[in-house]
């Protein structure tokens, strides 16, 4: 079945190998580096994720590439699309924010050491988000886990744009692993026994 591929890469040569090996290499790497510069550009751990399900519908559909930023002086409003992810699952849910309430956290108090005063400084209160799945007929408290409420931290970031459909080679890889296995395994072998 691959013998001709065989006998090419059996002409090739060590050198020749080694630098496609090399080359195959530089190209994970640039990827890898392209991924977390967007993720320190955009401020969120995921800056593109895909829609696994139907409860975003109509606004997004199964498939669907999302590109998300999370920047950290920007307070969620009601009516804004977020990802989040709950401590323990590893699945971001993509919902629209139902309800915000803010939290006045306490007052940080530090004393000089000379003349033992005490300084207020004053914090941004806590934003705490309430979501819900726009095709969902009640809201998330129950996929919460136990929390009444979403923090700051529980977000990955706030929809900024979208690709319709593109997502589903993400969703094919994941429903099917051998394809997965199969596609790179094919990429791996075509950067080995190309010539150029």
């Amino acid at each position: 079945m691959f013998t001709e591929e065989l006998k090419a890469f059996k002409r090739l040569g060590f050198r020749h190998v080694l630098l496609q090996i090399l080359n195959f290499a530089s190209v994970i790497a640039s990827g890898l580096m392209i991924w977390k510069g967007l993720g320190i550009i955009t401020n969120s751990e995921s800056p593109i994720v895909v829609v696994l399900s139907g409860s975003m519908e109509p606004a997004f559909y199964r498939g669907d590439l999302l590109f998300l930023t999370n920047p950290p002086n920007e307070r969620y409003q009601t009516g804004d699309i977020t990802v989040y992810k709950i401590p323990g699952a590893d699945i971001p849910i993509v919902h629209r924010v139902l309800e915000t309430h803010d939290v006045s956290p306490k007052t940080k108090k530090s004393k000089k050491a000379a003349a033992e005063t005490t300084i207020s400084v004053p914090t941004l209160p806590h934003q705490r988000l309430l979501t819900k799945g726009d095709n969902n007929y009640v809201d998330d408290i129950e996929l919460y886990q136990g929390l009444e409420w979403l923090e700051r931290k529980h977000i990955v970031g706030k929809v900024r744009g979208f690709l319709p459909y593109v997502g589903y080679v993400t969703i094919a890889m994941n429903d099917f692993p051998q394809l997965k296995y199969a596609l790179l395994g094919g990429l791996g072998l075509l950067a080995l026994i190309q010539r150029e």
